[in-house]
């Protein structure tokens, strides 16, 4: 799997589907431009903030809530490389595996707004602020499953 560097954007627990894109912008005339809404209630602006690469880091339960695809597809769409948390809700977790966006179980403590993080998922490795953190190796169904931008793409190409 890719190494990925990038700015960090801290959350903390229990943030929910919801919060991340509110379900009132799911409606088909906004499909396809979901980041433009990502974290509107909470963070007012944050769409506008977020760059290509950048990482969030969240602490529990990250994704909890409906079983919705649009959260995880915002993130990714939004520019977020992966997304690092203690833990993730169970469906969220499946959710954004099956549209290759990587998340990383992993706590990280007080992360630091703003600050540089690099994820190496081939060695379970996390370096945030120059602090560094491990995590469990992928099993190799998972890595290809991210590295081919999910399942879909998979059996387009034929691999399922």
């Amino acid at each position: 799997m890719e190494k990925f560097t990038g700015r960090v954007w801290v959350f903390g627990d229990n943030v929910d589907t919801d919060q991340i894109i509110p379900a009132e912008r799911l409606v088909a005339s906004n499909l396809d431009h979901l980041n433009d809404f990502i974290f509107e209630k909470v963070r007012p602006g944050f769409a506008q903030e977020v760059r290509k690469g950048d990482i969030l880091i969240a602490g529990r339960n990250f994704g909890c809530g409906s079983s919705r695809e649009h959260a995880p597809l915002s993130l990714i769409e939004a520019g977020f490389s992966c997304i690092i948390a203690e833990s993730f809700a169970r469906i969220f977790y499946r959710n954004s595996m099956n549209i290759g966006l990587l998340l990383v179980e992993c706590s990280v403590e007080d992360p630091r707004e703003g600050c540089e993080a690099t994820v190496d998922p081939d060695n379970g490795r996390v370096v945030v602020d120059g602090r560094e953190y491990t995590f469990p190796e992928y099993p190799p169904f998972i890595t290809e499953l991210v590295n081919s931008g999910g399942l879909m793409n998979m059996v387009k190409e034929g691999r399922i």
